[in-house]
């Protein structure tokens, strides 16, 4: 007998590994598309529960906001209806290949993201952004993220893509920023997008400085009757904060969208000027800088971040 024959017990050893390894990759499979399966029915589910608020709401546009404060963390979830086929949803920002970079050209319209850029090795993919003021600065005074990017589940009629931060500046720490859809009906999308994160003691005195000082007169779009006139009132505070910026992702990936149908050369000018036109239908939240500014700056911007650095 050759030398190099496997002996009976090595062979039945070698098919047990081959069981044990078939076995797990197949109840991954099954864990996965059941998690999709469940992702898809709750989303379901949700639709049809916020139908009148879809329908009827201060926002002009089938949306529904809510908002969480907890002692450390904060968290934002817009529910809405985009007027575009699930598959052209799920092809520009699940897309494992180009999702990424997609995802930096849906971040830089933010007022607040100055730089991103997608990169990709043997450990994952990566988001590397840098946040800052609402005007033009230095990438070396901002503070730079690292997202790690995750395409969660992924089928026919349901995707989630999870963006997730570890740290962030003045003792912020788990950002997420989760996409999840379903296709309702043959052109349109609902979506479910959740911008939350967590802070520390240095973080809670940066926005109680900021709330009470540039960010005094801020409000988000939640409502609440003032007890001392009985008046509506939006919400201020961190809630508002956080409502705010909620609202900005979301536009920036409505208008990342629209944009897709225009010829490759005009699409940037039409995502930002969609995304600024899109904001100032919400001035009390949202008016920050002129157009010509953000146009500007955006430009700007968005030439930088075509180099990694």
């Amino acid at each position: 007998m050759s030398r190099l024959a496997k002996s009976p017990t090595a062979n039945r050893r070698a098919q047990s590994w081959w069981v044990v390894l078939t076995t797990m990759f197949c109840w991954l499979c099954v864990s996965a598309f059941a998690q999709a399966d469940d992702g898809a029915a709750r989303l379901r589910d949700k639709y049809q529960n916020l139908t009148q608020q879809l329908a009827h709401n201060q926002f002009q546009r089938p949306l529904y906001l809510e908002s969480q404060e907890l002692p450390s963390a904060l968290k934002g979830d817009i529910y809405g209806v985009l007027n575009y086929p699930f598959a052209v949803v799920s092809g520009a920002l699940n897309d494992p290949v180009h999702g990424p970079a997609n995802w930096c050209d849906v971040m830089i319209l933010h007022l607040n993201t100055q730089y991103c850029h997608a990169s990709t090795s043997d450990s994952g993919t990566i988001l590397t952004v840098n946040i800052g003021k609402k005007t033009e600065e230095s990438l070396s005074s901002s503070y730079r993220l690292q997202f790690n990017y995750r395409a969660v589940a992924s089928t026919p009629d349901y995707f989630r893509v999870e963006l997730t931060a570890a740290t962030g500046p003045l003792s912020t720490k788990d950002y997420r920023i989760v996409l999840e859809a379903i296709p309702v009906g043959d052109s349109r999308t609902f979506i479910h997008l959740t911008y939350a994160y967590g802070y520390g003691a240095a973080g809670r005195f940066a926005m109680k400085t900021y709330l009470a000082t540039i960010g005094s007169n801020k409000v988000g779009f939640s409502s609440t009757p003032d007890p001392s006139t009985n008046e509506t009132r939006y919400i201020g505070g961190v809630r508002g904060l956080v409502e705010r910026n909620t609202m900005r992702y979301y536009l920036a990936i409505d208008a990342y969208l629209g944009a897709l149908s225009s010829p490759p050369n005009a699409r940037l000018d039409k995502r930002l000027t969609d995304w600024f036109d899109a904001t100032e239908q919400y001035p009390r939240q949202l008016h920050e800088v002129s157009r010509a500014d953000y146009m500007q700056m955006k430009h700007d911007e968005y030439q930088r971040q075509q180099t990694a650095q």
